[in-house]
């Protein structure tokens, strides 16, 4: 049965039927945490708690720690960005564990970036160590929990260098939570029922369920582990689908700009881009959420207001 994780910045907490019980334990970061399971247990099954509404909430992914993504991994998404998603390998990039931030923080758009862009996605947290080589036969062979994530993007940034790293890697850059929604092997085998949900200024952006994956998650982490060592409190994030605001030229217009200098195409671009207001501005409310159709999974809803840097 799943438990939902939370934490402040000097507690962790496990939700109850009545509000978030204390965790009795003096775990400071996600891997510790989760290797006190005793206490978490513990505290699901207790009476003494808090409203969840009174608590400050940080990321319950704590930094430093390994950050994963892959790179578009829903059929609807690259379909949208003109590509064929039968023929779409299974690709990972990095981010740094800086950029994560809470699920009640200010995303920060840094002075030099124009188009900022959003990303809901279902992280997985690493449960227990994976080195390279190990056999990951089932999500929970490796997987504690998952949260939701929003990738945000600096696509001025990403595109003329494919530059992943930077692009999204600035402070706040990745708002985690607001649960770690610890699963059992049961609940992690109807990972494809989860439903990603997106919405700016109220205004819905992205809809669709896992289902729409290219490469599931057991496959991802049989990928990662001929090359990549895991340890728990490492995060994973698995794509995400159509709705963002950068979207592909139609084809007709793709097949002149190719025949343009680099240096005008990317202009020509970008003077485009500029006008399209789905690109997220200062004071823009951004809400993400994860959740089976019939509730029985919720990993919550992050609630993040974007902010110029000042």
């Amino acid at each position: 049965m799943s438990i939902s994780v939370l934490r402040t910045a000097d507690a962790w907490y496990a939700v109850t039927p009545s509000g978030a019980a204390p965790i009795d334990t003096a775990a400071d970061s996600t891997a510790r945490l989760l290797a006190d399971r005793e206490a978490i247990d513990a505290a699901a099954a207790g009476a003494a708690t808090v409203p969840v509404e009174e608590l400050s909430l940080v990321s319950p992914v704590t930094a430093p720690c390994r950050v994963v993504a892959q790179m578009t991994n829903f059929a609807s998404h690259a379909a949208d960005a003109g590509l064929d998603p039968k023929a779409v390998p299974l690709t990972f990039f990095r981010k740094s564990s800086g950029s994560i931030s809470g699920p009640r923080e200010d995303i920060v758009r840094p002075a030099h970036v124009r188009l900022l862009d959003y990303e809901v996605e279902i992280g997985l947290v690493i449960g227990r160590p994976v080195p390279v080589g190990a056999a990951v036969d089932d999500l929970a062979d490796a997987v504690a929990g998952l949260v939701v994530a929003n990738d945000v993007s600096a696509r001025d940034l990403q595109l003329p260098k494919t530059q992943f790293y930077e692009s999204k890697s600035y402070p706040t850059f990745t708002p985690v939570g607001p649960a770690l929604v610890l699963l059992d092997a049961d609940e992690l085998r109807r990972f494809a029922d989860l439903r990603l949900r997106l919405r700016v200024n109220g205004e819905p952006r992205q809809d669709r369920t896992a289902a729409d994956m290219i490469h599931r998650p057991v496959e991802a982490l049989r990928a990662l582990a001929r090359f990549q060592r895991l340890d728990p409190g490492d995060l994973l994030l698995t794509g995400t689908p159509v709705g963002t605001a950068l979207s592909a030229p139609p084809k007709p217009v793709q097949k002149l700009s190719s025949l343009l200098p680099d240096a005008t195409r990317w202009r020509l671009f970008f003077k485009t881009e500029a006008r399209n207001p789905r690109y997220l501005r200062d004071g823009d409310v951004v809400e993400a959420s994860v959740a089976t159709d019939d509730g029985a999974i919720d990993l919550g809803t992050q609630r993040t207001t974007v902010r110029d840097a000042r």
